[in-house]
């Protein structure tokens, strides 16, 4: 269900027109993709490539035509951040200066199978996209872990290596992966945290996590280390809890959760200590990190994936506005590349994706 204020559902990307978008996103893809080689050394044929990257993922989860390689099923939502005006003292972005500014979003499952169901992982993802009255925008992508398994590109690889299927059985060996996270012990904080993990019944009940670090930069230069993440505003949804019965509830309750009003979630910035890592997603700060009230996101309405304003968005954490800068986390450069990869193949099969009339497979 659209909400009134949403545009009508676009058509599939013309061949015409995407050769013309894809063309003028192409400097932007190779500049990323450049900067993950020269910093990884992936010049180097024996280094980890974002090709080799997105390939792991469709050897995992199959290809599926016009879909994104990971995160594949979703649910586009629009709205706007209202901002608090306390973050303005550590940033210049604009975004924390504006009374509004507007959000083009997108909850999803972590997981490459479009056809997966919402009760198949405990983790939900939010991906927003800020657009400044000055043109600059802010990406990010958000889940509901506290911390990231790994902290390298490399170690990321490898646990989708051990992941992979078998081709004599069809099915992933099961001693590679508790083999992997043996030989990693980092991945503790993310293990305990999955061990209590439930997949919760809507996407408006959880609290979404940066995970990464970037910095904040001020009117006199000033960086200030920070992660950030959204949390839902008391009485706006239940907490998680048992999800329901059935393979789709998640996008049902969101649109009718929306259908009554706007959701809200605080976007909290945790200001870090100068000691406290930058360059490890898979180490948690400590809990006493004091921690600014930046804003208010407002979601108003849904859009399907497939056809809505979120489709053609590559929620590239490293497409910043002037005011925040990226950290010293090679995830960073990584997540940049393996998203613009997946970018150029989907956007290649628009043509493919499925009407909102057709069955599931």
């Amino acid at each position: 269900m659209v909400a009134p204020s949403s545009p009508p559902d676009r058509p599939p990307l013309s061949a015409v027109s995407l050769s013309l978008r894809l063309g003028a996103i192409a400097w932007v893809v190779a500049a990323a993709a450049a900067a993950l080689a020269y910093v990884h050394g992936n010049f180097d044929p024996q280094r980890l490539t974002p090709k080799a990257l997105v390939d792991v993922l469709e050897t995992n989860n199959g290809v599926h035509p016009g879909f994104r390689r990971n995160h594949a099923k979703g649910v586009c939502v629009i709205g706007y951040f209202q901002s608090s005006g306390e973050a303005r003292a550590y940033s210049t972005a604009q975004v924390f200066s504006e009374a509004q500014t507007p959000v083009v979003g997108r909850f999803a499952l972590p997981s490459g199978n479009p056809y997966a169901p919402d009760s198949s992982v405990p983790i939900r993802s939010l991906a927003l996209r800020f657009l400044q009255a000055n043109g600059q925008q802010w990406r990010t992508g958000m889940n509901s872990m506290p911390v990231f398994p790994v902290g390298t590109p490399e170690a990321f690889y490898q646990l989708q290596q051990a992941s992979s299927p078998d081709p004599a059985t069809g099915k992933p060996d099961p001693t590679k992966v508790p083999a992997f996270f043996a030989a990693h012990p980092e991945a503790g904080p993310f293990l305990q945290w999955v061990k209590s993990a439930k997949p919760s019944a809507s996407y408006a009940s959880e609290s979404y996590n940066g995970i990464n670090a970037f910095y904040l930069v001020n009117a006199s230069g000033q960086r200030q280390a920070v992660r950030w993440g959204v949390v839902p505003e008391t009485g706006e949804a239940p907490a998680p809890g048992s999800a329901p019965q059935g393979a789709d509830y998640l996008e049902q309750d969101l649109t009718q959760r929306l259908a009554q009003g706007p959701l809200r979630w605080r976007l909290q910035i945790t200001l870090a200590a100068p000691d406290d890592p930058t360059n490890d997603a898979s180490k948690a700060w400590p809990a006493e990190r004091p921690v600014i009230n930046a804003g208010t996101l407002v979601l108003q309405g849904t859009q399907p994936q497939n056809s809505g304003q979120c489709r053609d968005i590559n929620y590239d954490p490293l497409v910043l506005p002037n005011g925040i800068q990226a950290s010293d986390d090679p995830l960073l450069a990584a997540r940049s590349a393996a998203y613009a990869s997946s970018y150029l193949r989907r956007t290649s099969e628009v043509s493919q994706l499925p009407s909102a009339q057709e069955p599931r497979p």
